[in-house]
Order: structure tokens, then sequence, then C-alpha cells
């Protein structure tokens, strides 16, 4: 039986794609499933769905073990989750200061190397040279690094609640 119905449009408002990811280790058996949905709403609306008990009723026999849920949404997806996948998403001021610990030294090095000839560019140019450079190097290498090194402060040991309230402009969440 194939598990293709990720490679389907889900007739739900607000589901922008999803995937599955093979694990990294070829003896491995752990797959994730990533859903994205425009809101935590629609998120919530294709958990209670019919159409999801009936998927997951006929992949339970592959299961090894629980299942496990994590949502993540806004700048926590930029960064590497903790070995312990329970663990609660950063505090947004920890999210603030990580991330312009990442960005300042960037744009700085960005303008150091580059900043005599990106003077001879127009403004809007210049600033998308600058992001274009910038932007995926944060993402797959500073933050990679960066996350590790501040994890302890990132996920403190011990439970900490914390709940966002759904709002205009939240960014899409991701299921895995």
């Amino acid at each position: 039986m194939g598990l293709g119905h990720h490679q389907r449009h889900l007739p739900l408002p607000g589901y922008l794609g999803s995937e599955v990811l093979k694990p990294g280790d070829p003896s491995g058996t752990e797959y994730h499933i990533i859903y994205r949905f425009e809101r935590l709403s629609d998120l919530q609306r294709w958990e209670d769905s019919d159409e999801l008990r009936d998927w997951c009723g006929r992949v339970e026999s592959f299961q090894e073990g629980q299942a496990q849920r994590h949502v993540v949404t806004g700048p926590e997806r930029w960064f590497v989750l903790p070995p312990s996948g329970d663990a609660p998403p950063p505090l947004r001021f920890k999210l603030v200061a990580i991330t312009w610990l990442a960005i300042y030294p960037l744009i700085t090095a960005v303008f150091y190397f580059f900043g005599e000839p990106l003077q001879r560019l127009p403004l809007g140019i210049r600033t998308l040279v600058v992001t274009l450079i910038v932007v995926p190097v944060m993402l797959y290498v500073v933050m990679p690094i960066m996350t590790p090194l501040f994890e302890r402060w990132l996920y403190p040991r011990g439970p900490i609640e914390h709940v966002e309230e759904e709002g205009e402009g939240s960014e899409p969440p991701r299921r895995g």
C-alpha cells in the first residue's frame, strides 16, 4: 500500500502542501511527514478531519511505537530542534536575540568585503544582493551552528508553558 496521500491536493482551506522526509541513515526507519498550512486553525481542521483519521488507521500497522506530533510556527522554524522532540519552542525574545547575533556579523561581513562595489548599485539592487547573501547563509550555515551553542538557553530543562494566540499575519505552521 502506498503512502501517497501527501502527493494529492487536500480539499482543505489553507492547505499549502506536504512532504515525506526519509531517514538520513539507510538503515533508519523514522520518517517525518511535514504538513504546511496557512493558519494554525487550518491545521487543526485537518487534524479533526475524517480523511486524516482514515489515513492514520490505514498506516497504523506500519508504525513502530507511538507517533509523535510537533507543531512549529513563526521564527522558531529557523532553528534546529533539540534532540528531545517534546521541547517547547523557544521564547520570542530569545529568537530575536539569536537572530540578531546571526544577522549582524553577516551583514557587517558583506559590507566589509563587498561594500565598495555595492555602493555603486542603486539602493534596491544593493539591498537585494545583501539579502541574497545573508538569508541563505544565515538559515543554512549560521543558525544550525548557533542553535547547539545556545541550546541550553533556548531550550531550558523543565516545563515552560508559552502559548500564543493565532493572529493575522502569523506564519504557517509545519507539522513533522
